[in-house]
């Protein structure tokens, strides 16, 4: 596990710095979701960096939630999808590292253009669907923020893939009970979202620290033993936003604001570096 914290504390040292460096961009969701996102790509998951767009024979992730695509842009150039060096154009004219992950970039790793919420996981279903058709023993993962559970998308996603029994599909909810106009219970309150999985016909589980890199890969680990049931698997998976810089922890504003110079100093005190900044 020691190997996984050092890449997860490297990876939040690097969505600082992309975000300050372009001064713009979602800290918050990034940095509390960076341990999730490293247990999978670096532990967990099957999968190829020569990168194939259609993932054959591989396990393929799906992020909803694409503003968080600082994280997601770090975990791909650190896990080998591209040079790491390519993260200092993040927000860039002519970057392929836009703001939220599109696939007319040709960024490898990146399958779905994910700026518009809810649609994540109707893609999610489709490949999972692709690979079961294709007799395909592998599985298909997708990450979803709290608020974005207030799309309608999300929940007739939710009853088609418990109709049809799709048993190679796992998906996480962030549930760090944040986003960008204040707390979700304050927004639009989503009451108990395990019981709603439950109802909808999902085999759920429940990280508590989604912030402990021993937690999530167990619970990763037992999500994917419970595959091949007949239900979709949904993790509700508790985080801290802006995890691991203090000043920027369980505060909404932090959502989509880039910090400044001083603040960025004070971010990267608490973050060693651990495998080479870009």
């Amino acid at each position: 596990m020691a190997e996984l914290k050092a890449i997860a504390t490297q990876v939040r040292r690097d969505i600082v710095r992309m975000v300050h460096g372009c001064a713009s961009g979602h800290p918050g969701g990034s940095l509390g979701c960076a341990d999730y996102l490293t247990a999978l790509y670096f532990k967990i998951m099957k999968h190829d960096p020569s990168f194939n767009m259609n993932a054959t024979n591989e396990d393929v992730f799906f992020l909803s939630n694409g503003h968080i695509s600082p994280l997601f842009y770090s975990i791909l150039a650190r896990a080998g999808y591209f040079d790491k060096k390519e993260l200092a154009t993040f927000r860039k004219i002519n970057s392929r590292l836009q703001g939220h992950p599109a696939t007319h970039e040709h960024l490898p790793g990146v399958r779905i253009a994910s700026g518009s919420l809810g649609q994540g996981m109707s893609v999610a279903i489709g490949a999972a669907l692709t690979k079961k058709l294709n007799g395909e023993k592998t599985t298909v993962y997708s990450l979803h923020g709290d608020g974005e559970l207030d799309e309608g998308q999300v929940w007739e996603a939710a009853m088609f893939a418990a109709h049809h029994k799709i048993d190679n599909l796992i998906s996480t909810i962030d549930w760090n009970g944040q986003q960008i106009d204040g707390p979700t219970d304050k927004v639009m309150s989503l009451g108990n979202i395990r019981q709603k999985f439950d109802a909808f016909g999902w085999t759920t589980l429940e990280i508590k620290n989604g912030n402990d890199m021993d937690e999530v890969v167990a619970g990763l680990e037992k999500a994917k033993s419970l595959t091949g049931q007949g239900k979709p698997i949904a993790i509700m998976m508790h985080t801290i936003m802006g995890s691991g810089v203090d000043f920027m922890e369980n505060d909404h504003n932090w959502h989509g604001v880039a910090p400044n110079d001083e603040q960025l100093a004070k971010a990267l005190a608490q973050l060693p570096e651990t495998l080479g900044d870009y």
